[in-house]
């Protein structure tokens, strides 16, 4: 019998979820994800030093004061990573925007303009990028003006549902709701009691969503990410798509067990109707939501401050 992975990648596109080249080349997913955290590791990679001094060389000869320079140190050192990664990937490579930029529209597509400029100049058409920006209403509305001009995206830091609802009606090809941080509130801030992986509230943010797109005919792809264990993942196989760590890939490789299909586009039980908030409706659902209000933000407060000591180690290079 074929392992869990391979049974996986049957009725799912498994998602690499990480910059680790030779991690992405062990387990042949179809995508590669990255973000902030992903390249502060990779930048610390004995593979990547030549990319980053090219970067920083790079950025010096277009000039401007010491911040540009390390934004575009910073977006240089992201797209060459992608297109390594893309090298070897069947399919596309997500880069993400500065979460600096996370509550602002203009600044956002500004720099996705950029990110896939710098692609374009390297070769690669824009049909293989995804650019991710934080489910805030700011960075949804941006990526509702990039879908207009074929710039594809991947609205991450999804928690609640009505995050999930906006950026389907924005037309966002991807969503990359995050299963694994949800439990982590839940844990922390509940009695949280789980018999199974179905009990996982992560999980079922994730059915509620997969079945909502189904029921209403929306294109938007669903990804879960950010996962904590095996369990999660199988209790989603037949998700559109999974980024997934190589620890975990690591994990179903090694598993020979059955793995059924949990989701499929053929038998949809929703209740939730076609509904998309307004902006005053998003604001005041994401707040009624104290986890998904939490979790955005820290997660948003993470990625920046992992994006400082990527400038910071460019600049003690």
């Amino acid at each position: 019998m074929s392992n869990k992975l391979d049974q996986l990648k049957v009725m799912t596109d498994v998602v690499a979820d990480t910059g680790d080249i030779e991690a992405i080349k062990r387990f042949a997913p179809l995508d590669a994800t990255t973000n902030p955290s992903l390249l502060l590791k990779a930048a610390a990679l004995p593979h990547y030093a030549n990319l980053l001094d090219q970067a920083k060389q790079w950025a010096t000869a277009q000039g401007g004061s010491n911040a540009e320079q390390l934004a575009n140190c910073c977006d240089h050192f992201a797209v060459d990573v992608g297109k390594e990664i893309l090298a070897i990937i069947p399919g596309r490579i997500s880069t993400e925007v500065d979460a600096r930029l996370s509550f602002d529209t203009a600044g956002t597509i500004e720099r996705a303009r950029k990110l896939i400029g710098m692609y374009e100049q390297a070769g690669l058409t824009r049909d293989r990028i995804l650019i991710k920006t934080a489910s805030t209403w700011e960075g949804i509305q941006a990526a509702k003006e990039l879908e207009k001009e074929n710039i594809n995206c991947n609205l991450t830091l999804l928690f609640g549902f009505s995050q999930a609802a906006a950026c389907a009606d924005a037309g966002a090809f991807l969503i990359s709701p995050f299963v694994g941080r949800i439990l982590d509130w839940y844990k922390a801030n509940t009695d949280l009691v789980m018999n199974s992986p179905k009990d996982d509230p992560g999980v079922q943010s994730v059915e509620r969503i997969y079945q909502y797109y189904k029921n209403n005919d929306y294109k938007t792809v669903v990804m879960g990410a950010s996962f904590r264990n095996t369990g999660e993942i199988e209790a989603l196989a037949g998700c559109d798509r999974l980024t997934i760590s190589p620890a975990l890939m690591e994990e179903l490789e090694a598993d020979t067990g059955d793995l059924p299909r949990s989701l499929s586009p053929d038998s949809i039980d929703s209740s939730d109707e076609r509904n998309p908030p307004n902006e005053a409706e998003f604001r005041y659902a994401l707040n009624d939501d104290a986890m998904a209000t939490e979790k955005l933000a820290e997660g948003i407060r993470n990625f920046v401050a992992d994006q400082i000591k990527l400038e910071q180690l460019i600049s003690s290079r």
